[in-house]
């Protein structure tokens, strides 16, 4: 189906306004063809005009591509899923001996490691900064036992990354370049601030409450966190990343992937506790939706104050990114995705969970106390019938963000164990909240991707 481009370029101006997203990318990959269009500025003080060929962060969106290389090992009968990965990486100590002893693989590509997944050490500049990253690790523990649920891991990928370049013999930035860039031709796609000076290159902005948006108080991650989300590109060059996933492994006459690698990360590993923020279901690398009886995959992305957005409908073989350097980016992706789902493939995608219009009666007190996990803690407490709550980074993650890193928490029930929560000055998108236990009987959280463990049963009055 041809698209009316002008429409959907109004509606990328109106809507990334409505939303107070500085500038953004919408790409799309129909009938072969890529296209993308742009709306606003890459920054605020600036005003350099975004374009459809500039380069925007993608965040996490990186781990596809880290999955991607590790599954090309694989296909070199280099790598064993399922084998031990201190059997190729014996230098990765972790808190626990025992448990680093059982994680595989696999479980780094689709977060069951039970790794504390929001280790951001900043290891320097070098080439070796993945390899000083991994010997940080020495004090990482595990949010949950190894296999036991899923929970959003940072962490693992880099150790994957490290063990590319560990079996490589290069840096992961250069086995990214000869694995991926360059067989695929993607002219746009960077991963050291140096590099994405030759682009028009997007900066981060926040917002807060009713504030213009801001530039970010730094522009990107330490190179250490290359693997898990690092890597600067153009939509076009996303796009053409995304088309080797549709099309088997192959890009042009090369098979840069086997097809059952393809296969292989497109196919279920481990049902998500939370299916509303990330999908039913986590592949290897990639997040699986399930959108009215379609398969759709893709993967999000957020940084210091830009976010990404990839989706891919194998059925149709469409694809869509959109890239942005700030503002209520969760909230303009929610709004313009489902009417461009539709469009282009006649898809429906399934709203977000909201807050019922009444609210139920539920045992809120069983839920309360205190969940923590390295890089955050929950408190949250009984409040008419419902719970209270605010959220407070720590260690490397709490430098990383503003000077007032706790946060209120406005949270509403939907039912027994599934409540929505919100950050109160951050657009409209509710997060849900899933409380759930473990086969051992623990409690835990699921917020935002993560497993968080209940350490204490009551939330403190104050930060004391």
């Amino acid at each position: 189906m041809a698209l009316d481009m002008g429409h959907w370029q109004e509606r990328l101006d109106k809507l990334a306004a409505a939303h107070r997203v500085p500038g953004a990318v919408l790409g799309l990959l129909q009938d072969g063809a890529v296209t993308a269009m742009a709306t606003g500025s890459l920054n605020v003080e600036t005003e350099v005009a975004a374009t459809p060929d500039a380069v925007f962060q993608i965040g996490s969106i990186t781990k596809s591509y880290t999955a991607t290389m590790v599954m090309q090992l694989v296909d070199e009968g280099r790598v064993d899923l399922d084998a031990p990965v201190v059997s190729l990486l014996p230098e990765l100590k972790l808190a626990d001996d025992d448990a680093a002893a059982q994680v595989t693989t696999r479980h780094l590509l689709c977060h069951t490691s039970g790794i504390e997944g929001d280790h951001f050490k900043d290891t320097g500049r070098g080439d070796d900064a993945l390899e000083r990253y991994v010997a940080s690790c020495a004090r990482v523990g595990f949010s949950h036992p190894v296999g036991a649920t899923m929970s959003y891991c940072n962490t693992g990928y880099n150790i994957a990354g490290r063990l590319v370049e560990k079996l490589d013999g290069r840096s992961w930035d250069a086995s990214l370049h000869a694995r991926i860039v360059e067989p695929l031709g993607l002219s746009r796609t960077v991963t050291l601030p140096e590099e994405a000076l030759r682009f028009r290159t997007a900066y981060g902005h926040v917002v807060e409450k009713d504030t213009a948006p801001k530039l970010a108080p730094r522009w990107m991650l330490p190179r250490s966190c290359g693997p898990a989300g690092l890597i600067t590109a153009s939509a076009a060059d996303l796009l053409e990343f995304a088309r080797l996933h549709l099309d088997g492994g192959r890009s042009g006459e090369e098979q840069v992937l086997s097809t059952s690698g393809v296969a292989a990360m497109q196919s279920p590993q481990v049902e998500l506790p939370d299916r509303w923020t990330l999908g039913s279901h986590w592949g290897l690398g990639w997040i699986l939706y399930d959108w009215g009886g379609r398969r759709v995959i893709g993967h999000d992305g957020a940084t210091i104050g830009q976010a990404a957005f990839l989706r891919i409908v194998p059925d149709s073989s469409v694809a869509v990114c959109l890239l942005t350097n700030g503002g209520h980016a969760e909230d303009l992706y929610r709004e313009l995705f489902p009417e461009l789902m539709e469009a282009l493939c006649g898809i429906d995608m399934p709203p977000p969970l909201t807050p019922p219009s009444s609210s139920p009666r539920v045992d809120a007190a069983r839920h309360a106390g205190v969940y923590e996990r390295l890089g955050v803690r929950l408190e949250l407490a009984e409040h008419d019938g419902g719970l209270s709550g605010r959220i407070i980074p720590s260690g490397e993650l709490a430098e990383i963000g503003d000077d007032d890193p706790a946060k209120e928490l406005e949270i509403v029930a939907v039912s027994d164990d599934v409540f929505l929560a919100r950050i109160d000055d951050t657009g409209v998108t509710w997060t849900p909240a899933v409380f759930y236990r473990l086969a051992d009987g623990s409690p835990y959280l699921h917020l935002g991707g993560r497993a968080t463990p209940k350490v204490r049963d009551t939330a403190p009055a104050t930060d004391a």
